[in-house]
C-alpha cells in the first residue's frame, strides 16, 4: 500500500499486518522515496511488513530501520543463511514459497530456525501476485512447527472455504489483488467486511 487515505481506511478493519512492496518491478511498488506518513500513521497494534525479492541484506536492513518496519517478507530465492542475517539484525522474517502439487516441503527444514513465519503462495512465473489459488490440500504435507500465512488468490467470497480449512499452523491470511480497485489501492469496505467475517 502507498496512499495515506487508503491506508487509514484499511486500518479501520484493524488488520494484524500491513504490507509495503519494495520491489521495483511490482505494480504495487511504493517508489524510491515513499513519504514517511504512510508508515507513521500505522498504530502499534498493526505490524508493518516490507516485501522484498532478492534484495541485498544491507538494503533490507536499511529500509526496515528507516521506516521502523518489524517484518521482512521475502519472495525471492533467499537462502537460510540470508534469512539468518536478516533475523540477526532484529528484523522478523516471513519467507514466502510458491506452492504447487509437486512442492517438496522437506526443502523448508533448513529454514526452521531462521524464520518467524512461512507464507505459502500460488506458484507462477513471477514472484507473488498471481491472483490464483493453489490446492490447499497439499498443505496437509506440511508438518513443521513454524506457523504459516496462506496467500494466493484469496477473495471476498472465500470466507466459507477458509473457515472450513483447518491446519494447526495456519495463523493468518495474506490478501491482495482480490480486494483491490487497482494495483496498490484496496477496496476498504471489502477488506473490513472480510476481516470481520473471518474473525467472527
Amino acid at each position: 500500500m502507498r496512499q495515506s487515505d487508503n491506508i487509514r481506511g484499511v486500518l479501520a478493519a484493524e488488520p494484524d499486518f500491513i504490507g509495503y512492496i519494495f520491489y521495483p518491478k511490482s505494480k504495487r511498488y511504493v517508489g524510491e522515496n515513499p513519504t514517511m506518513e504512510i508508515f507513521d500513521l500505522v498504530p502499534e497494534s498493526t505490524q508493518k511488513v516490507a516485501v522484498f525479492v532478492n534484495e541485498t541484506v544491507e538494503q533490507v536492513q536499511r529500509i526496515c530501520k528507516q521506516f521502523t518496519i518489524a517484518f521482512a517478507q521475502l519472495h525471492g530465492n533467499e537462502s537460510p543463511e540470508y534469512c539468518r542475517q536478516i533475523k540477526h539484525a532484529g528484523i522478523r522474517v516471513i519467507k514466502a514459497f510458491a506452492v504447487d502439487q509437486n512442492f517438496d516441503f522437506k526443502s523448508l527444514n533448513a529454514y526452521q530456525t531462521e524464520v518467524d513465519y512461512f507464507l505459502f503462495d500460488t506458484k507462477g512465473k513471477l514472484p507473488g501476485g498471481t491472483g490464483l489459488k493453489f490446492d490447499w490440500s497439499v498443505l496437509e504435507n506440511y508438518q513443521l512447527s513454524v506457523p504459516f500465512l496462506l496467500s494466493g488468490g484469496i477473495g471476498p467470497d472465500d470466507e466459507a472455504a477458509l473457515n472450513a480449512f483447518a491446519h494447526e499452523q495456519l495463523v493468518g491470511l495474506d490478501i491482495n489483488s482480490g480486494f483491490e480497485l487497482e494495483p496498490a489501492l484496496k477496496d476498504e469496505q471489502k477488506v473490513k467486511a472480510f476481516v470481520e467475517a473471518i474473525r467472527s
